[in-house]
This record gives structure tokens, C-alpha cells and sequence, in this order.
């Protein structure tokens, strides 16, 4: 299956839930609703519903047009109440997805997964995270560590360590994780990494996986 993101974030969720039909997500850094998008693969052919996130308000339009499925709310992702947008639209306690890409040097990453610490977190969990920290172009404001230590505290797996693209050199830029409450682990065992690893080399473990 095609991937639409940047780096098979979209196929992560989608193998590591098992293909799973109407699932939701919160995508903070939407951008394009379609091109290098983490969660359109995830509407389109399975029928996911979510709340999509996006300062730039150019692709208002195409959200109207070609993401039907989704709630989107033009703003500055740390401006954003997420507990009131979950509750007022009914979203399950148990989310399947939230996908984080910000801008890492302006402190938007920290600062928006503070604010989800301290208003989501608490009552929504999330079976799958990507979170983009860039660690390649620097350590703004000790994000990576701040996420993980947050986030391990939260009981969340790390699969993918430093997710791995090459765009004129070797970028480690994201982290991926599970709630081991929320997947199979059995599957999550078989394909984990304590290391860094490139797409390519996470795209073949996604794809050895059998249900």
C-alpha cells in the first residue's frame, strides 16, 4: 500500500492496529490534507474520522474538499483547547492516533505536548504517537527527553527511537510510540528497536508483520 506521509507514519498506524476501519486521530501540524499527510491514507481507505490541526489557513478549502471525514480548526496549535474539541465531538477516551509535527525551534512542539499533557492526557490515551523533535538540527529546549520522559511516565511504549530520513544527510527527526493498554504487543515485540532506524528499514519490519 502507497504511503501518503513524509515517512510511513501512516502505514505504522495502520499495520500496527491491524488495518483497523473507523478509527479517529488528533493531527496537530496538518498541513496538506493530502501530500507528505500523516492521517489522509487513514481516512481514505479505511474510514478514520479525526481533528486536524493547521495554522496555515491556505488549505482551508482543501480540507472542505478532500477531507470530508474531519474536523479541522485553523489556529495556533498552542492556542488550541483539545480537551473541548474531544469532548464537544464525542471522542472515544481511547484515540487511535495522535500525530504531533510542529516547529521544534520556536518551542510549538514543547509547548503544545505541555498543554496536552496537562489538559488530554489525563482522560484520552492514544494506541499510536508520532512526534517530531528534529533532534538532526538541534536540542531546542530539551523537547526530545521532555516528550520521553512524559510519555514514559504515561505508560507509553517507545517502538521507533530517532525515526531516521535522508534528505541531504541522515536526519533523525521523530519518535514512535504505542499504549501497550491499547495494541497487541505480541506484534510490537516482534518489530520494536531500542536503536535508531531508517524508514526503509521500519517499512520492512511493518510489512513482515502477520495477523
Amino acid at each position: 500500500m502507497n504511503s501518503y506521509s513524509q515517512a510511513c507514519q501512516d502505514l505504522f498506524v495502520s499495520k500496527v492496529l491491524k488495518n483497523k476501519r473507523q478509527g479517529t486521530f488528533l493531527e496537530i501540524g496538518s498541513n496538506h490534507p493530502i501530500n507528505t499527510n500523516n492521517t489522509y491514507l487513514l481516512e481514505k481507505e479505511y474510514d478514520w474520522k479525526g481533528i486536524m490541526i493547521e495554522y496555515d489557513e491556505s488549505f482551508e478549502p482543501l480540507y472542505k474538499e478532500y477531507r470530508p471525514n474531519s474536523i479541522y480548526i485553523i489556529d495556533d496549535a498552542r492556542a488550541v483547547d483539545y480537551r473541548g474539541a474531544l469532548d464537544s465531538n464525542n471522542f472515544p477516551e481511547n484515540i487511535d492516533y495522535l500525530s504531533l509535527d510542529l516547529d521544534v525551534d520556536n518551542r510549538s512542539t514543547l509547548d503544545t505536548f505541555l498543554l496536552l499533557n496537562s489538559t488530554v492526557f489525563d482522560k484520552y490515551k492514544f494506541a499510536t504517537i508520532t512526534l517530531e523533535h528534529d533532534i538532526w538540527s538541534g536540542d531546542y529546549f530539551d523537547t526530545r527527553n521532555t516528550t520521553r520522559d512524559i510519555l514514559k511516565k504515561r505508560g507509553y511504549v517507545l517502538v521507533y527511537p530517532d525515526v531516521t530520513v535522508y534528505y541531504g544527510g541522515c536526519k533523525p527527526f521523530e519518535d514512535w510510540y504505542v499504549h501497550p493498554d491499547l495494541v497487541d504487543m505480541r506484534l510490537i515485540n516482534a518489530i520494536k528497536s531500542d536503536t535508531s532506524l531508517t524508514v526503509d528499514e521500519i517499512r520492512l519490519k511493518l510489512e513482515s508483520l502477520t495477523y
